[in-house]
């Protein structure tokens, strides 16, 4: 038989209904069933799969949106501490240029030439190592850099799972905090090193060190016979003879307070070095500047004379120091 008979019966009254079937169509209708089944069990599948993905992007956002936070937190405080350490680069800079000290470069210009050159037999310092660490200690502080950089710490986490970033970005920001306050603590030290430099500097260039003219020593600081009285008494300076018009010269930076007729010294000229340091040039020839001028180690103030209580052309040289007259000579040094 080709077909399957399908007979229904209504009631008992009624004429039965007979139905042949093909037995090709019973095939193509379970094939078709069987084929919707998979379709739907497919698309169900599908739907479930495309669901979970769709959770796990949401997820994958909010995990990417917090780490793009964290890298821009990160990036701020890698800024501020590059700006900490170009402040330290800086000031680094100036107090090697105070102080000397080897590796300091001129500014302006292609031909950089260094302001303390390398001496044969001696260990220059590399430029960029830290003040107060010498040569033989740069490999150290490179590998300390390489460790963990200032602050110390252990190694970086490995990447792996969500934890372990979060742990990686806390570690780096941990990090980077540290080496921005010690770059800042470094900064600190090195402005007060600067200041205190500075300080120094400006007492040297302003402490008078040279003589202030060509000459003979005739007369030194303290007791002496008076060339007038014949008595005994404090002789304030030095006298130094020369002949009459030889150039005197300033023996530090200085600002003039005084520069006119002052009594006995006849033309006389004081200077004021600051730091409670002044200098008396009397029996002057000529005065080159005028009250309230500048000048600095090595200028021309004045040309010696016999102006005034004087017996020849000299230069009566007098260093106070906080009103009391000192001894001139241990005020020069070359």
């Amino acid at each position: 038989m080709d077909s399957y008979t399908l007979i229904w019966v209504r009631d008992a009254r009624s004429r039965p209904v007979q139905f042949a079937i093909p037995k090709y169509r019973v095939k193509q209708a379970g094939i078709a069933a069987a084929v919707v089944m998979l379709i739907g069990l497919v698309g169900t599948w599908d739907y479930w799969r495309l669901r979970a993905d769709n959770a796990e992007l949401a997820e994958l956002r909010v995990e990417a949106f917090e780490q793009r936070e964290q890298i821009t937190l990160f990036t701020n405080r890698l800024e501020e501490v590059g700006q900490q350490l170009t402040r330290v680069m800086d000031l680094e800079r100036k107090v090697r240029i105070i102080a000397n000290l080897p590796g300091t470069a001129g500014v302006g210009g292609d031909d950089l030439a260094e302001l303390a050159p390398h001496v044969e037999g001696e260990v220059a310092l590399p430029v960029g190592v830290p003040i107060g660490m010498g040569a033989d200690d740069s490999s150290g502080f490179e590998s300390r850099n390489r460790r963990g950089g200032q602050g110390g710490g252990g190694p970086l986490p490995e990447f792996g799972s969500s934890s372990a970033h979060d742990v990686f970005f806390e570690s780096l920001d941990h990090r980077a905090v540290e080496l921005g306050d010690g770059a800042s603590a470094r900064a600190d030290s090195l402005e007060v090193l600067l200041g205190q430099l500075d300080d120094k500097r400006q007492r040297l260039v302003s402490s008078p060190s040279i003589w202030p003219s060509k000459g003979w020593l005739t007369s030194r600081f303290g007791a002496r016979v008076s060339p007038f009285t014949g008595l005994r008494q404090h002789h304030s300076g030095i006298d130094i003879a020369a002949a009459d018009g030889t150039p005197i010269h300033a023996p530090a930076r200085g600002r003039v307070i005084f520069a006119g007729r002052k009594g006995p010294l006849g033309n006389a000229l004081v200077l004021d070095h600051g730091f409670g340091v002044k200098t008396v040039y009397g029996h002057t020839k000529e005065i080159l500047v005028k009250t309230g001028d500048t000048v600095e180690r090595g200028d021309r103030i004045a040309l010696i004379g016999s102006s005034g209580r004087s017996t020849g052309p000299h230069l009566h040289y007098v260093v106070e120091v906080k009103g009391k007259t000192r001894n001139p000579l241990d005020y020069i040094f070359d």
